[in-house]
């Protein structure tokens, strides 16, 4: 795997540490990071309200529609 150099405040660096445990790679660590804040994003994304309707209110709107 290729490798590259980021550069970052002396205070990222101190607190990416924090997140690491002893003999822990920067590398590792970000890495589990990111995965972290992923699983995040998609669990935010899943459980958004935003736009959604109750089944309750869908199923009246429904039969409202579509009466015979």
């Amino acid at each position: 795997m290729e490798t590259t150099t980021i550069a970052v405040s002396t205070h990222l660096r101190d607190e990416i540490k924090e997140f690491g445990s002893k003999g822990e790679s920067y590398d590792e660590i970000i890495s589990r990071l990111v995965e972290s804040a992923k699983e995040r994003q998609l669990q935010e994304f899943l459980l958004d309200e935003k736009g959604t309707t109750l089944v309750s209110d869908a199923l009246v709107r429904a039969k409202n529609r579509w009466q015979k």
